[in-house]
């Protein structure tokens, strides 16, 4: 009581739905600003590191590139790579064509032969172009499996998260998942080898689980209503949706600026004030197990409109999760590209993707959640078949554009529904619910870029785009199932004795007391009654 009387402010805070949704919000924005901000990152720093540091090891020649242009041949490769001056080899029109390069190389790294050397004759820039292609082709299949592994750790974690959501409630797993994203966040910014790299990400996985789970259920529990919850729902998935939107281009440029380290050490500040704010709003010292008794996982495994749900969330993010590691090295291997556009590329998709789920969080309840989410995988999969067709960075903005708005409309319709179909079908405890969500999330982020890696290598890109569109759109039929989930018997019984007058509110009063999270409130609410 001490603490609520000498800052009624933080009580009174600590009551606000708002404030959680607040916390909610941050935590996700952080874990999908790491999840993102890799993706240039780590193909462009392995090429530096490996094939460049075998170059450096036959010739070395590294540390003084001052005997002007003959002798440099680990930085004239490394600056063609990704300061090209021409755009040859695949679209071989015209050597000349200054946009893709004349501007930035990457730090560190000196102009070795700018634009006296070879830059304009054609036999050299071109041998550039693909210099290390063969090298590249492989790190398809090691970047894709190094991405997947925080999505497969995370699906192993999901339903361990949610059964402990059940029993000692969403507030100190969101800590937990707080702290250990911290420590990823640290060891993701000293890790200097393939496989460090791989353990930071891992680990990544281990506290997405905890702060997703347990914050999408905290958000369920909070907004008992179904068009508040909807909102709700959007709002935090725009803070997922801004995660990935800043991380990429955030990644790319500090990292050719500032260093590899730099976007890390930010990124570990912020959720360090992170911390602090669940420790205020969240008190992640209380447990506070969920008042009515979870239905167990393997019943809402077996439920069809919930596996229909869940597959719409895993199939079109598997079409992104595909696209962040074989994406970049296509750029770079038909674009030329240099390291800034590796994660530009990923800007339209970003903003499309939270303008979507802001938009229809509210939209969707009021055209048909089905519907939404029909149409979203629909167009998913006619973006993913248009990506192949782009020759340069302008052509990616309408078909990348087109991508994160219809997964917006996916995961604003779709998280929703998953507590809709639990109060409607099920006991309304969402902690299990969330996990099976999160499972299909992660089973689109883990399936994606470990096969979409090796399927490049046997098929090409364009093959890849062309299979995981089709894939889209022949699931979005099944949309059309979740139009009126019916009820179960016993449940229409309990709805119809216990919330007459709340139509869309299909939440217990019990539940209902679990908020506000401070410890006098619920004297306050006995009392009351």
């Amino acid at each position: 009581m001490s603490p609520g009387g000498s800052q009624p402010w933080l009580a009174a805070g600590r009551a606000s739905p708002r404030l959680v949704l607040v916390v909610v919000f941050v935590a996700l924005l952080l874990d999908n600003i790491l999840l993102t901000v890799v993706v240039p990152i780590v193909p462009t720093f392995l090429y530096t590191t490996e094939y460049e540091g075998a170059k450096s090891s036959v010739s070395p020649a590294l540390p003084e590139p001052t005997p002007a242009a003959p002798r440099a041949p680990p930085f004239s490769s490394v600056l063609s790579y990704f300061d090209n001056t021409t755009v040859p080899v695949l679209g071989s029109t015209s050597a000349p064509e200054p946009p893709n390069g004349t501007g930035s190389s990457p730090p560190g790294h000196p102009p070795s032969s700018p634009p006296g050397h070879p830059p304009r004759g054609s036999p050299a820039p071109a041998r550039s172009c693909l210099e290390g292609g063969e090298f590249l082709a492989q790190e398809n299949t090691r970047v894709g499996l190094l991405f997947a592994s925080k999505a497969l750790v995370q699906l192993l974690v999901n339903p361990w998260v949610g059964l402990l959501t059940n029993r000692i409630g969403y507030h100190i797993p969101m800590f937990l998942g707080f702290t250990i994203m911290f420590l990823s966040t640290v060891m993701f910014a000293f890790s200097g080898t393939y496989t460090l790299l791989f353990i930071a990400r891992a680990l990544q996985g281990v506290g997405s689980s905890f702060s997703s789970v347990a914050g999408l259920g905290l958000l369920a529990s909070v907004y008992p209503d179904d068009s508040e919850r909807g909102s709700a729902m959007g709002i935090a998935l725009g803070g997922l949706a801004l995660g990935v939107l800043i991380g990429a281009p955030f990644g790319s440029i500090m990292y050719e600026f500032v260093g590899k380290a730099s976007p890390f050490l930010v990124l570990a500040f912020l959720a360090l004030l992170d911390g602090a704010l669940q420790l205020c709003i969240l008190q992640p010292s209380r447990i506070s197990p969920e008042s009515t008794k979870a239905t167990p996982v393997s019943t809402l495994l077996r439920d069809p409109y919930i596996l229909v749900a869940a597959g719409a969330l895993c199939f079109s993010n598997m079409g992104v999760a595909m696209l962040e590691p074989t994406l970049p090295i296509w750029m770079l291997q038909t674009m030329c590209s240099p390291q800034w556009q590796l994660g530009m590329a990923f800007l339209p998709a970003s903003i499309s993707y939270l303008i979507g789920t802001n938009l229809f969080g509210i939209l969707a309840n009021r055209m048909g959640r089905w519907l939404c989410s029909m149409i979203g995988m629909a167009v998913v999969g006619i973006s993913l078949l248009c990506v192949p067709l782009a020759t340069n960075i302008y052509g990616l903005i309408g078909p990348n554009a087109g991508l994160g708005f219809a997964i917006g409309m996916v995961d604003s319709s779709m998280m929703p529904i998953m507590a809709y179909l639990v109060d409607l079908r099920h006991t309304s405890a969402y902690g299990t619910v969330y996990a099976i969500a999160d499972v299909a999330f992660c089973m689109g982020f883990a399936v994606g870029p470990s096969t979409g890696g090796a399927i490049v290598r046997a098929l090409g890109f364009p093959s890849l785009m062309v299979i995981v569109g089709v894939l889209n759109v022949a699931y979005a039929p099944l949309c059309w199932l979740l139009r009126s989930p019916p009820a179960t018997e016993e449940k229409m019984a309990i709805l119809s004795q216990e919330c007459p007058m709340q139509p869309k509110s299909y939440t217990p009063k019990e539940t209902q007391r679990e908020f506000p999270l401070t410890e006098e409130s619920d004297g306050e609410v006995e009392n009351r009654e």
